[in-house]
């Protein structure tokens, strides 16, 4: 499994991800889930995928052959992250459609989804979740941010602080936190973490870079939140029914 997280700021777009595909016993496998198609001064354009590797892959690839081989529409001559939203659907249809009758029939999970966002010159940045079937959504203002892979643990602290005025360094920090969250309660999904912000209007990246499991600076927010909580609970008032009464 992995997760996966995507959010659109005023400020600009966060994208980060897990590197975890297996994790038995003695068999802990890595594998980067962030793929980045770029053109100074034109277009950056982020993937963040979950699901069968085989099935992600092998759309990234074809898209990749595509933008460099195609005389069609690719990532790099799309006039908008819509149409770029809608490449990589179509290109997941087609890979399913060759590849998922096989997959079934040895008992193998044929799906996959896509966290696609990014700036092209023109319009503003913009956030995507693109499903198995080729359909997708675009983020709001009310749904900030996207997930995928195992979302569960890692999205109360989304929730609770995330908004579109919420600053990229908060968001950061956030997306840590979050991650932090996840990998603690799920052996499935861990480091090296891939963290990639875009500032809004730059087309160039601002930061990328992969934290390993003995980064000092994610050391210190493990260390730091769950000082953080424990202090918060002992704060917490006890309420009248658990005080005896005289």
């Amino acid at each position: 499994m992995t997760y996966c997280i995507g959010l659109n700021l005023d400020e600009g777009l966060l994208f980060a991800s897990d590197s975890r595909t297996n994790a038995g016993v003695d068999d802990v496998r890595r594998f980067g889930k962030m793929r980045v198609f770029a053109v100074d001064g034109d277009r950056v354009i982020v993937t963040l995928s979950a699901g069968n590797l085989s099935l992600t892959q092998n759309t990234l690839n074809l898209l990749e052959y595509r933008a460099n081989h195609g005389d069609g529409t690719s990532l790099y001559s799309a006039q908008s992250m819509f149409e770029v939203a809608s490449l990589v659907g179509d290109a997941m249809r087609e890979i399913r459609k060759r590849d998922a009758p096989y997959l079934r029939d040895t008992g193998i999970d044929a799906s996959g989804t896509f966290i696609v966002g990014g700036q092209i010159k023109g319009e503003v940045p913009r956030l995507f979740l693109v499903y198995s079937e080729g359909n997708f959504i675009e983020s709001n203002p009310d749904t900030p941010y996207f997930q995928t892979g195992e979302i569960k643990f890692g999205k109360p602290i989304l929730d609770r602080m995330v908004t579109p005025q919420t600053s990229l360094d908060e968001a950061t920090k956030c997306a840590l936190v979050s991650f932090d969250s996840t990998m603690r309660s799920n052996l499935s999904v861990g480091p090296p973490i891939d963290l990639l912000r875009y500032r809004r209007d730059a087309l160039s990246i601002d930061l990328k870079m992969r934290l390993e499991d003995d980064d000092p600076y994610l050391n210190q927010v493990r260390s730091h939140w769950n000082d953080s909580l424990r202090m918060a609970l002992e704060s917490l008032p006890t309420p009248a029914w658990m005080t005896p009464q005289g």
